[in-house]
Formats: C-alpha cells, sequence, structure tokens
C-alpha cells in the first residue's frame, strides 16, 4: 500500500496508471484529494488465494488513520465524517471496463451530520442514494436498470424534460426508501452502515471486476495481459454534486478529433464524474465553463498546461469543482484520432517538446491507415435526420441494429451494420467491435463510447438527444418517422451527422502533418521500402506513393484468357510458343508502362508461379456442361463438336490432376515443363527494358525465379534467362543492369542458402508460402477453421499469415541471411509477403538487415515510419 506521496509516475507496473499518475500530479503539488494505491501484486495474490486479503486489511486501516491525520477528517465518524472514493486501476488503461464506487462511508449515522455540517440537505441525500445504487450495482450485482427505472419514474412526474438537477429533497428521501426496499429484497439483508464493511467489499468488488467478461475481452481485444491484475485507489471525496457552484468533468489539453491546440472536454453541473463517464446525461462543452466560472476555468487552464508539459503528450484530466474549489482527480495519455494524432506530434515537435524521434516512436504505425477517413460530401444531396456529437471521425453506411449480439451475428453474416443504442455500456463492447460505426442517444465526446471507438478508429455520433429508442421493439424515432431494424442509414462522426439511406462520402486526402512525418522518417531509417504493382495503375499508386521500387511484380495477370489453355492442349513445342507470342504484345505494353513509371528504380518481376489449374475451367464445371449436352434429345453437329471438344479438354484437365497442388506443378518447376513460357515473358521483359533504355530511360530489371527449393533448379533457370537477355540486348544494341534472384518460400531453400546464394544476384523472401509450409498451416484453411482457437488459448499470440512468427519463418530467414551472405556477401535481400506491410514484422526485418520490404503501394507509408521507429529503436 502506497500513500499518494510514496509513488510516482514510473510505478505504472505496481499502482497502475490512475495511481501512479495520481502520484506524479502530488509531487507536482497540482490539488489533489489525498488518498492511497493497493498495489497490482495485492490483486494478482487475491486471485490466487482469496484469503490473502484478510492480511492486508491491517495496513488498510494503517493506510486510512494516515488519511484521517491528513483531512481533519474521520472514517465512521458521526461528527466529522470522511467519505471515499474506491476506483480501479491497472497498468494499462482500460476505460470504463471495471468497477468503482463513490461516497464510500456515508450511512444513516452520519448522514444526519452530514446534512449539518454542509446546510445542505438535498447534497446529503443525492450522495447518499448514489451510493445505495453504486454499492447495490458493483459490490452486489443487483441490476442498476432497477434503480434507474425509480428515478425514471420519479423525475417524470416532476416533468417530461425533468432532470436529476430537478429532484427535491422530498423525492431524494423517497429514493432512498425504495432503494433499499431493493436493496433487502434482492439480497435478504439490510444495506449495510459499517463503514470498513462498506470499504472492504468494495476493495474486493473492484478486484474482481477485472475478471468480468467485458474487462477480459478488451484485453483480449488489445493485446493486454491477463496476468498484471488492476490497482485500488482509495482517495478523499471531492463533490461535484454539493452545490450549483459545483461540477464534474473532463478536460483534454487538445482537440482529440482534430488534434488543435485547443482545450476541450465536457463537464455536468451539480453531478458526479460517473455521469459524465457513463454517458448517462448529455453534458455542455468545457468552453461554456469560462462564462459562469471564469476563475475556475482560469485554474484549470493553468493545471492542464503544467500536465501536458510535464507528461510531454496531450492529456485527459477528470476533474471535480466543489463550490468554485478545483480538484485533478486522475490525468492520462488521451485517447485521440489518428488525424489527431499526426497533427499533435508535428506541433509538438516544432513547440520543442518533442524531438523528431520521440515523435516518430509515438506513431501508432499500424493506425494510420485510419487517417484516410471517409465524409459526407456536402456537395451531394443528403437527407439528414438528425444531429449529435461527432465523437470518432469517419463516415460510414449501415444497417441499423440495437443489440450488441446482433451486430455480432449480422457482421459474420456479411452485413455492414451501425449499432445504435441509449448509451454504450461497458457490455456492448463486443458489439461496436463488430459494427462498422456506433450512434447513442446520450454521451459526448469523453463518454466510453466515443473513447472505444476512437481507438478502434470506428465512427461514431453520440448525444443524438432527439432520438427516442424502443429497445423491445427495436427501433427508433425521430418525431413522427420510425426506423427499424435492418434500415440503412449513414453516420459521420467528424460533423456529427445521422442521414437517411446511403450518402455520398469524400475521400480525404493526407494532411501536410503526415507528409511532415513521413520526411521525418525517410531522414531516419535505413530499410529500403518498395512497393508490390502488378499492373501500371499499380506502379503508379507505387510511385505516388514515394516506392522505392517495384519489390513485386506477379505476371499471372498478364496472360490473356486462353494462353495457357492453349499451352496445355498444344501438341508441340511450336504450337506452345505460337500461343504464347500471341500474348506477348500485352505482356511488353505492361512492362513498359510499369519500367517507364518507375525508371531509375528496381522492378522485381516474378515468373509464372501459381500452378497451372488455377488457369484452366473447372473440371466440375465441365462435367456439369457436358452432363446438359448430353441430356438433350438431339445434338446439332455444332452441338456435337462442342460436346467433343469439351470432353477432350476435361480429359486433358483430370491428366493434370494433382493431390496437392500448391506442393506440384508450380513455379520454377514449370521452367523444366514448359521452359518456353519463361522464356517468352523473358524477352517481353527485356525487350520491353531496352526499348526505354533506347529512349534514354534508366531501367533495372530483377527476375525473381519463384519456388526454388534446389541448387539445380535455381542454376537452369538462371541459364535460360541469361541466355533471353544476352540475345535481346545483342539485338537491341543494349547493355542492361539486371538481377537474377531467388524467391525463398521453401524452408529447403532457406536451410540451403549458401548452395543457392552463389547463383543469385538477390533472395527476395515470399512469407505468405514460407509461413504455410513451416507451419503445415494452409492459410485459408486455419484462418477459417482453428486459428482463433490457437489464439485464444495461447498457442500463437498472433495471427502468423499477419504478424511474422519470428521462431518458425523468421528463424528461417535469419539462417538464409546468414548463410547467402557468406557466400555472396553482395547477395541482396527484402521480403516480398504481406508481412512486408506490417509494423511488427518490419521492425523484426530491419533487426536482421534485411535491405528492403516490399508491400501494397496504401501501407508503403506505414512501413517507412515502422521502418524508422525500428532506426530509432535499433540503430544500423
Amino acid at each position: 500500500i502506497f500513500l499518494f506521496s510514496e509513488g510516482n509516475a514510473k510505478m505504472k507496473e505496481i499502482l497502475g496508471e490512475k495511481g501512479s499518475n495520481l502520484a506524479e500530479m502530488t509531487k507536482l503539488n497540482l490539488p489533489v484529494p489525498p488518498g492511497f494505491t493497493i498495489s497490482c501484486q495485492t490483486c494478482i495474490d487475491y486471485f490466487k488465494n482469496p484469503n490473502s486479503f484478510k492480511d492486508t486489511i491491517p495496513e488498510i486501516r494503517n493506510a486510512i488513520v494516515k488519511l484521517e491525520n491528513m483531512t481533519g477528517k474521520e472514517f465512521g465518524n458521526s461528527d466529522n465524517p470522511l467519505l471515499l472514493s474506491v476506483r480501479s486501476g491497472a497498468p494499462v488503461s482500460m476505460p470504463g471496463m471495471m468497477d468503482t464506487v463513490l461516497n464510500v462511508g456515508i450511512s444513516e449515522k452520519n448522514l444526519k451530520t452530514l446534512i449539518e455540517k454542509t446546510n445542505n440537505e438535498r447534497f446529503a441525500l443525492d450522495t447518499y442514494r448514489r451510493f445505495i445504487q453504486m454499492y447495490s450495482d458493483v459490490v452486489m450485482g443487483i441490476d442498476s436498470k432497477v434503480f434507474e427505472d425509480v428515478i425514471k419514474r420519479i423525475k417524470k412526474r416532476i416533468s417530461i424534460n425533468a432532470t436529476d438537477k430537478d429532484l427535491k429533497i422530498e423525492h431524494l428521501k423517497e429514493l432512498i426508501i425504495e432503494y433499499k426496499e431493493i436493496y433487502k429484497e434482492s439480497t435478504g439483508m439490510d444495506f449495510p452502515t459499517s463503514p470498513e464493511m462498506q470499504l472492504m467489499t468494495c476493495i474486493e468488488a473492484v478486484f474482481n471486476s477485472f475478471e468480468r467478461p467485458r474487462a477480459k475481452y478488451y484485453r483480449k481485444m488489445h493485446s493486454i495481459s491477463d496476468d498484471v491484475g488492476t490497482a485500488v485507489t482509495i482517495q478523499e471525496m471531492v463533490f461535484g454534486n454539493y452545490n450549483d457552484n459545483s461540477m464534474t468533468g473532463v478536460a483534454i489539453t487538445r482537440d482529440p478529433s482534430t488534434g488543435e491546440k485547443q482545450n476541450t472536454g465536457e463537464f455536468l453541473i451539480n453531478a458526479q464524474g460517473e455521469d459524465v463517464l457513463a454517458g448517462i446525461r448529455t453534458p455542455q462543452k468545457l468552453s461554456e465553463i469560462k462564462k459562469d466560472f471564469p476563475l475556475v476555468c482560469k485554474e484549470l487552464t493553468k493545471h492542464m498546461e503544467t500536465l501536458e508539459r510535464h507528461y510531454k503528450d496531450m492529456q485527459e484530466v477528470e476533474f471535480t469543482v466543489e463550490d468554485r474549489n478545483v480538484y485533478l482527480l486522475q490525468t492520462r495519455n488521451a485517447n485521440r484520432s489518428v488525424t489527431a494524432q499526426v497533427k499533435i506530434l508535428t506541433d509538438m515537435i516544432q513547440e520543442g517538446l518533442l524531438s523528431k524521434e520521440e515523435a516518430l516512436l509515438r506513431v501508432e504505425s499500424d493506425k494510420l491507415s485510419q487517417l484516410l477517413y471517409k465524409s459526407i460530401d456536402k456537395n451531394k444531396k443528403c437527407n439528414i435526420l438528425a444531429n449529435g456529437i461527432g465523437a470518432s471521425p469517419g463516415a460510414v453506411t449501415g444497417k441499423i441494429v440495437f443489440e450488441a449480439e446482433d451486430a455480432e451475428t449480422w457482421s459474420k453474416d456479411g452485413e455492414k451494420v451501425i449499432l445504435v443504442r441509449p448509451e454504450m455500456k461497458p457490455d456492448d463492447i463486443h458489439g461496436l467491435y463488430a459494427a462498422a460505426g456506433m450512434l447513442t442517444v446520450h454521451g459526448g465526446k469523453t463518454s466510453h463510447a466515443a473513447v472505444v471507438a476512437r481507438a478502434l478508429g470506428k465512427p461514431a455520433v453520440c448525444g443524438a438527444s432527439d432520438i427516442f429508442i424502443d429497445l423491445d421493439s427495436k427501433c427508433f424515432y425521430i418525431g413522427f418517422r420510425k426506423l427499424s431494424e435492418g434500415y440503412e442509414i449513414t453516420i459521420d462522426g467528424s460533423a456529427g451527422i445521422v442521414a437517411t439511406g446511403e450518402c455520398h462520402l469524400t475521400q480525404p486526402e493526407v494532411n501536410t502533418e503526415f507528409n511532415e512525418l513521413i520526411k521525418y522518417a525517410d531522414e531516419i531509417r535505413t530499410l529500403e521500402i518498395r512497393g508490390n504493382a502488378d499492373t501500371p495503375e499499380m506502379a503508379e499508386n507505387a510511385k505516388n506513393n514515394a516506392a522505392e521500387g517495384i519489390g513485386l511484380c506477379r505476371t499471372e495477370q498478364m496472360y490473356l484468357k486462353d494462353t495457357i489453355l492453349k499451352v496445355v492442349l498444344a501438341k508441340s513445342r511450336e504450337e506452345r510458343i505460337s500461343a504464347l507470342k500471341k500474348n506477348k504484345p500485352m505482356q511488353k505494353e505492361y512492362f513498359y508502362k510499369i519500367f517507364k513509371t518507375m525508371a531509375s528504380l528496381p522492378v522485381t518481376i516474378r515468373l509464372l508461379d501459381p500452378p497451372l489449374y488455377e488457369f484452366l475451367p473447372s473440371p466440375k464445371e465441365l462435367k456439369y456442361e457436358i452432363f446438359k449436352l448430353k441430356s438433350l434429345e438431339k445434338l446439332s453437329e455444332k452441338m456435337k463438336r462442342e460436346l467433343n471438344s469439351k470432353e477432350q479438354l476435361l480429359s486433358v484437365i483430370q491428366s493434370m490432376s494433382e493431390t496437392h497442388p500448391m506442393l506440384g506443378l508450380r513455379g520454377c518447376r514449370m521452367n523444366l515443363k514448359y521452359p518456353e513460357i519463361n522464356d517468352i515473358i523473358c524477352e517481353a521483359i527485356f525487350e520491353s527494358a531496352c526499348s526505354l533504355s533506347n529512349e534514354g530511360y534508366e531501367i533495372h530489371p530483377q527476375i525473381m525465379v519463384p519456388l526454388v527449393g534446389f541448387k539445380g533448379e535455381m542454376e537452369l533457370a538462371r541459364e535460360s534467362i541469361r541466355l533471353v537477355a544476352n540475345r535481346v540486348m545483342k539485338e537491341k544494341k543494349v547493355k542492361l543492369n539486371y538481377k537474377i534472384g531467388a524467391m525463398i518460400e521453401i524452408p529447403r531453400s532457406a536451410l540451403n542458402a549458401a548452395n543457392i546464394a552463389s547463383s543469385c544476384d538477390f533472395f527476395s523472401f515470399g512469407t505468405n508460402d514460407l509461413t504455410q509450409m513451416t507451419l503445415a498451416f494452409s492459410r485459408d484453411d486455419a484462418e477459417e477453421k482453428f486459428l482463433d482457437t490457437y489464439i485464444e488459448k495461447g498457442i500463437v499470440s498472433k495471427n502468423p499469415f499477419v504478424v511474422l512468427d519470428k521462431k518458425g519463418p523468421g528463424k528461417l530467414i535469419e539462417i538464409a541471411m546468414r548463410d547467402g551472405k557468406k557466400v555472396n556477401p553482395n547477395l541482396e535481400t527484402g521480403v516480398c509477403g504481406e508481412h512486408g506491410g506490417d509494423p511488427e514484422s518490419i521492425e523484426f526485418f530491419h533487426s536482421i538487415g534485411l535491405d528492403y520490404v516490399s508491400c501494397s503501394p496504401f501501407r508503403i507509408q506505414i512501413a517507412k515510419l515502422a521502418a524508422a521507429k525500428a532506426q530509432i529503436k535499433n540503430p544500423k
């Protein structure tokens, strides 16, 4: 157990994020109500042995005595009662996933004293009824909806628009009586009056909330360990519900959606903190404080500036104002949109708060694809249904659903859905993960719905208060209009717009701040970033994204529809060459355009790789077509010829059938049976390159031989490529600087890299097939049938087709690199599989000394930032 004065910000693993930051703020002499933190280890021990908590109770009592000395109040004393908050705080922030109990220590015994000392009976009664409700829900598991129904009924009696502030003393007394009756009916016991019993049971309840399904689900989705436990902070209560000069709120030092340097946030007058965070009331904007509370605004602004300078990051600060006195209850690095993150980082570099290296290390590379948010096109017609608070940027069209479970079910069936809720409760989180966006009636930018949606990069509109939801009927009303489940709407989480049907959405442009970050990354990184491009259009995209060459140009798409079929059916080499020659002009045109676009940069072209069956008609479909023809009573001569042709084709395809085609006749093996396939495409490559060279362009073709496993395969392929290259260069009177290399995607080639490297100018690691062959996982089957179970049970931590398995294919790449470079020190090495665009995998590739990675054109910028971060962490 640590008093706030005994900790600091570096103790997150011990005190949790909340406890360590409260300790840090205390050291900064900020107005933090005194308190202490029960360590995460106590929680871990509690789960191993619940009885161990008894050994902590004497320490808690001692800490309470110290707290009493600091405050001049006594816990449980009827004359000057000390009331406490009991809050969770794991080492990694999990907003809304665990529990809090406020006003602990209040009871019938000290209620009268509290009324007399504050001369505010309404405040005291409101505090007591809040405690009964929170304790019943968090500690005893009584559904809070039961209590909410009571308070709604009483507010409805007052007026249709009544809020909590409209509850009078007589209403609060009535609530307390009914709440206690609910408690007794549910538990068979009277509501507890012992402050110590209240406190100890609250602490245990907060520990147990770490194991709630919603918290487990959140940790799973955010790769947070289940072993970290949660700390518990015990703190003197300050009261935002004290009077109309009191408030509770959340203040953020910059705009979490745009990154603009201006304080944002929300507050509620005469309320307690959970009212804001839970999103059960729609708050006022922080900017409105200045009008009625100028001194409060000035002090809060000063504290926010202090915290941002100290932490060198945008801060989200929970605060309470009790009778115009400001108190800080928590600070943490604020969640923000990717757009905001990029602006904040570049601004902080300019402001001198961060160095370029510090800023780049904070870039979440894998989330940057969210930067290109869509929005509703203002220049196109759009039927706006309602307006709310733009809580998480982006726009999306989807069918409305009202339950988290329905969002999951519909999403699995391929439907794009928008989850519509009165407010998002923590138990709804799995629905938000499944949905494309979220719409809530209550809450604002700091509600749990907004925070989680921003973290997920999903559009969200909150506080659309004109909407009335009927959950039982699965519909909502706006005025006299009714929209039922399955109705299509569009939401814009930047503008806070809800519209009917599908709206035209605009694609935003990358902003100058993002380009600035890329410039910094280019100055720092050493790993080259190339693009995968199979067509001239893709090559243009790669160039526009500043690719440093093409690392993979697949040739499969460069064959006309029937070319490979004619090659297979040909009865002689001459017939095969004839069919391939007819295809050659299209290939030359493709290569010419790609080379020209990437002039002066390397272009790596993979020779034909897939099994030939991928180019042929389906045997199943052919059989059906034959069956239909044979079913006819009479066939014309034309039909007879067609039937005969199909039967011959089926016979050829069946003769080519393979038990495991991905391990059969494909890649470099085809060069042995059909060498003319590679000869003709190499002619197209070198003729195009020579033509451009004669036009004054600098062209660097790199020919990649796929599926190499043996040195002999590589030597045969290399010799045939060189013969074609030399012949074409001689005819065109051009000398090209070209390279020939192997695609390393078979474990044997990686293990025997020393033999193969002498015949190669480069190795390009095809990590997709290398992963399949090393793990014996069929990608499609694994992802569809068992990979989720492997991840859930901890057999693998992440999908190995997304993040490279460093101990499997990663180890093979290291071996191939080491052994290949020993034989051929000038050997160029790179990656052309999907992992080339994954930030975590890029860090590994940098660490082992690869020369380049190649990825989708649209991931090039992300890869550049990941490569820069890798260089900062591990300089080369």
